[in-house]
């Protein structure tokens, strides 16, 4: 074992092995792994090994079907044997939404490249003609995918990734990481000390112990999975054709053929059957543990058992052969951990994976091209580790990952979010807004408010239009016509002091910092291609003194960007503020009417211009005024102290009764932006492409001096482009596009959606998307396919709603 290294990646199972493999496959064969044991000997081995193209994101389902692509190939490319099935697999559907869920899905087959069709109950029988399909509306049949063996998958990745040149050490136990002055790591093992630039926790079941030597964490939990397999089946030994993989939600199973047997996998829905691993020893193995299983349970899945036997009766008289019990890693939402660790420069996190043997593969790709080059080319955001923050305690990541397990064949609805595990961070006005009816939806931990019910009605979740579209539009008039008035306190906030704070911030983002107090500019953290990092909303409160504002879920990751991106010797101090500040949105018509019997200080255009900030009193409590919002309509943001917020709410309310003032959410908040063609952070703004794609430009300042990314973005000015963002008015019937969609001309994909929604203030169906430059035109059309129907869209050249921003500037 050598004692330098590039990368050293701790655990040698899947997730590890495709990482090794693909971090060689982009030139960085100077990387090691460790495993303490054999390969594949925690999670991987015992795997069922199922690789379904069908996943929950789009961009979750990119990493499934690269997987499903490389592992019919890895055998030829490595000459290590896999035993690739692909025997394709089909998901079944019980009610009207499951199947609109696979017509979405559907709707991204030519952008991803998998091969499904959502077919009916005879087409189903007729693949399957011993499976019972009562009660069944459709099944999702992918063709092209199927599973593996997770030991010949997993070798064949560190056999390519050997051949290559990287190097694999077995038998050799880390036993501690040590952060060196150089910025450099220490890997110390049983069999001598590496010394790396990165280090990547890919410990799988043992990540929290690896973490906490670093002083973070992870947020898992290991779940105990079992399936069955069956003695062998006559109408298996009759015939050399393979079943398809069934998913099945109404058993919450997957059942299939194990050569001439059956296999049967059982999530169990009650929580009372869902176990912890090693519950009794804090939730991870002892380090000496290896291959291991536990006792097999017919009691907790016998239910689940006798359903999927009635929907295959040619195995109900059968015995079980062997049942496989093991651990598994789950997460609070169901997505693997795959980037950088909060705070810590260089340690990457690459674990988390419940499905690892489906996501192995893909994971390992895109975390290797962000390694290597800076960013992956798909977005990330969904995946990263940073996502979670101090607010996971050990109870929330234990309730949410029990969750997940016993949703693990729920289908996923817009909007649907439980109450498990929350609420975990509130503000003052957290109850009060509860008793008004109001609906919270969770960022980064934070309760925002989505929807407010005026008679208790509950939302029904559906990829439709549903029973909350007439009380979102009435918030939308409100804001539009009124005023209203929305708590979103969930905004990460900072502020950026010293003497070097201006020079610093026009290095590190695009846009030129305001030049005199109390400007507001819109800036962007690019990488070194170019590509979006970030996006700040920037005041200046005085001479080297700037807050800045980002998205909820990114204040671990802005944090880190303002921290690791400060040159040696640099005067800069950064402070994470976002507790202390409490953001009351104030916007419509009647906005300014409803402030200025509240405050001395003049609110008038002559005094307090538009993309201005500054200290009013409101109701004798001082606080900081922002003229901005996101939503197209005068108004301020009202930053006030977070133990004064619920005073500044009660007077405003009392202010603005008069002038029909009314609370509003983030589904209106979609709605109002929408009509403005505000693009969003993490949508239409991702890591996958740059400023000049996403018709950025203005909010780049190229006089200014040299700033992170800006020779690439000149470069790509003179570029080809791919695609472009547009904006556009869908003829859309009963529902809206949602992102992710493909884009067609005369049935061939040209782009994809990116978001939308229905603009109730003008009555449009509204969409971003990124299309080829030659449908990037205003008055260009093309189709989108929504829900299996195709609707055409045209390119806007405007927003709908105040294209000349005369009610904002008013």
């Amino acid at each position: 074992m050598r004692s330098n290294a590039r990368v050293v990646i701790i655990g040698g199972g899947m997730m590890g092995a495709g990482l090794l493999y693909h971090l060689a496959e982009e030139g960085w064969t100077d990387s090691m792994l460790i495993e303490k044991g054999e390969l594949t000997s925690g999670s991987t081995w015992h795997a069922a090994g199922q690789c379904p193209s069908v996943a929950g994101s789009y961009n979750l389902a990119k990493i499934h079907n690269y997987g499903v692509d490389l592992y019919p190939k890895l055998e030829g490319i490595t000459g290590q044997y896999v035993s690739w099935h692909g025997c394709g697999g089909i998901r079944l559907a019980y009610t009207d939404e499951e199947v609109d869920w696979f017509r979405h899905v559907n709707g991204t087959r030519d952008l991803i490249g998998f091969d499904v069709e959502v077919i009916g109950p005879n087409e189903i029988k007729n693949l399957v003609p011993y499976l019972d399909v009562t009660d069944v509306k459709a099944g999702a049949y992918t063709k092209n995918d199927g599973h593996i063996d997770p030991a010949g998958g997993c070798n064949a990745l560190a056999a390519g990734a050997r051949q290559m040149g990287a190097e694999i050490v077995r038998h050799t136990r880390v036993t501690d990481v040590k952060a060196l002055p150089s910025g450099e790591w220490e890997v110390v093992t049983e069999n001598g000390n590496v010394v790396c630039e990165h280090v990547v926790n890919a410990a799988g079941c043992y990540a929290r112990k690896v973490a906490q030597w670093v002083g973070a964490d992870v947020p898992i939990t290991n779940m105990l999975h079992q399936y069955f397999v069956t003695e062998p089946i006559k109408e298996f030994l009759e015939t050399d054709k393979e079943m398809p993989v069934i998913r099945d939600p109404s058993a919450s199973a997957y059942y299939r053929q194990e050569q001439k047997s059956g296999l049967i996998g059982i999530y169990e829905t009650a929580p009372e059957w869902a176990e912890e691993a090693w519950a009794s020893e804090g939730g991870a193995p002892q380090w000496e543990s290896e291959n291991e299983l536990f006792d097999g349970s017919f009691d907790k899945s016998m239910t689940h058992l006798e359903q999927v036997l009635a929907r295959v009766p040619i195995w109900a008289e059968s015995g079980i052969k062997r049942i496989v019990h093991g651990a598994i890693p789950h997460t609070p939402d169901a997505n693997p951990l795959l980037g950088p660790t909060a705070g810590l420069k260089n340690f990457w996190m690459c674990n988390g994976a419940s499905i690892g043997i489906a996501q192995g593969a893909g994971a390992g790709k895109y975390l290797a091209q962000w390694m290597v080059h800076g960013a992956a080319d798909i977005n990330m955001a969904e995946f990263d580790p940073r996502r979670f923050g101090d607010w996971t305690t050990e109870d929330y990541v234990r309730e949410k990952s029990f969750e997940d397990y016993n949703r693990m064949y729920a289908c996923p609805l817009p909007g649907e979010e439980l109450d498990t595990g929350r609420p975990k961070r509130t503000t003052p006005l957290y109850g009060k807004l509860k008793s008004k009816g109001c609906v919270y939806t969770a960022a980064f931990g934070w309760e925002r408010p989505k929807w407010f019910s005026p008679d208790g009605r509950e939302e029904h979740y559906a990829y439709r239009r549903n029973n909350v579209f007439d009380v979102v539009a009435e918030e939308c008039r409100a804001v539009r016509e009124r005023v209203g008035i929305l708590d979103l306190s969930s905004f990460a906030k900072f502020e950026v002091s010293g003497n070097d704070a201006e020079t610093f911030l026009n290095r590190i983002t695009a846009n030129r910092m305001p030049k005199r107090d109390g400007g507001i500019v819109l800036t962007h953290i690019l990488n070194d291609q170019g590509r979006i990092e970030n996006e700040f909303t920037v005041t200046r409160l005085a001479e080297n003194h700037f807050y800045l504002l980002s998205g909820a879920a990114c204040e671990l990751r802005d944090f880190d960007f303002l921290n690791q991106r400060q040159l040696a010797g640099e005067q800069v101090e950064v402070r994470n503020v976002t507790d202390d500040y409490g953001v009351l949105v104030l916007a419509g018509p009647k906005s300014r009417d409803t402030l200025s019997g509240l405050t001395e200080s003049s609110l008038d255009n002559d005094d307090f211009k538009w993309l201005n900030a500054r200290t009013i009193d409101i109701a004798g409590i001082s606080l900081r005024a922002l003229r901005i919002n996101y939503v197209g309509e005068l108004g301020w943001e009202l930053h006030v102290p977070m133990d004064r917020l619920a005073d500044v709410y009660d007077a405003v309310w009392a202010a603005g009764e008069t002038h029909g003032i009314a609370d509003y959410g983030v589904y209106a908040v979609n709605s109002l932006r929408m009509e403005k063609a505000y693009k969003g952070f993490a949508v239409e703004l991702t890591n996958e492409i740059t400023m000049i794609e996403a018709d950025m430009e203005r909010f780049v300042n190229f006089n200014k001096d040299d700033f992170t990314g800006k020779a690439a973005l000149l470069t790509r000015q003179s570029e080809e482009l791919e695609m472009k963002l547009v904006y556009c008015e869908v003829d859309a019937d009963d529902t809206d596009v949602r992102g992710g969609e493909c884009v067609y001309d005369q049935g061939r994909a040209i782009g994809i959606s990116t978001s939308g929604g229905y603009g109730h203030a003008t009555q449009k169906s509204l969409a971003f998307a990124y299309v080829e430059p030659a449908f990037a035109d205003a008055g260009s059309t093309f189709d989108i396919e929504i829900l299996g129907v195709l609707r055409k869209a045209t390119v806007l050249a405007e927003p709908v709603w105040d294209a000349g921003n005369e009610r904002m500037r008013g």
